[in-house]
């Protein structure tokens, strides 16, 4: 007789599976809302002390417009590599967790960013932050490679490799741009620009089987 135990598993691993993206899709919305914290002037000010606020919070604006681009890429990218995954394991949850913790965190960063974008430990530990939830999705990915696509010959198989190299060259540039930090911090943040072409090249770029 088979044992129910291991009749239910895959209806439990399916479900496991839906939510760990639920928990991701409310952590990634509850990051994104509290970027905003920070981006606020004080009531009751004359004419000159409101301009002058009003200028003061431009930086937090910046950070926030950076952070909530990056950690909107960051919850689509999420979404993708889950998609297809029919059930999970003990190690793709943990690092999963990984990534939500990080993610959870990131107002911390791009408050320290918008305060002191003057500062190399500021700006390299928003760019140490980017990077590592870069690379969490990409061991995410390396992980689930073989589950969602069994023939490493399909299309989708070489689409999916493509989106690694891509999320991989997003957290190289972030890794180069943390000793730039100590150079010149706003050499650093230009730097990030280089997401642009990178991803791009990454994405044109053949893959091997």
């Amino acid at each position: 007789m088979t044992d129910p135990s291991v009749r239910t598993r895959p209806a439990e691993d399916g479900s496991s599976v839906a939510r760990l993206v639920a928990l991701s899709d409310g952590i990634y919305a509850i990051a994104m809302t509290l970027l905003v914290i920070d981006v606020a002037i004080p009531e009751h000010l004359d004419d000159a002390a409101f301009h002058h606020a009003l200028k003061d919070v431009l930086p937090n604006l910046g950070a926030f417009a950076l952070s909530f681009t990056l950690i909107a890429g960051f919850w689509r990218d999420h979404r993708r590599v889950l998609t297809g995954l029919r059930s999970g394991s003990t190690l793709v949850t943990r690092v999963t967790l990984l990534g939500l913790g990080l993610v959870a965190l990131l107002p911390f960063p791009t408050a320290l960013l918008a305060e002191y974008a003057s500062q190399p430990d500021a700006v390299a530990l928003y760019a140490g932050a980017m990077a590592a939830i870069h690379a969490v999705h990409v061991a995410l990915l390396l992980l689930t490679q073989r589950q969602v696509h069994p023939s490493a010959a399909s299309a989708e198989a070489t689409d999916r490799r493509r989106f690694t190299a891509r999320l991989a060259a997003g957290a190289l540039v972030f890794v180069l741009s943390i000793p730039l930090a100590f150079v010149d911090t706003n050499v650093a943040m230009w730097f990030w620009l280089v997401l642009i072409p990178a991803r791009h090249l990454a994405r044109l770029r053949p893959s091997r089987q």
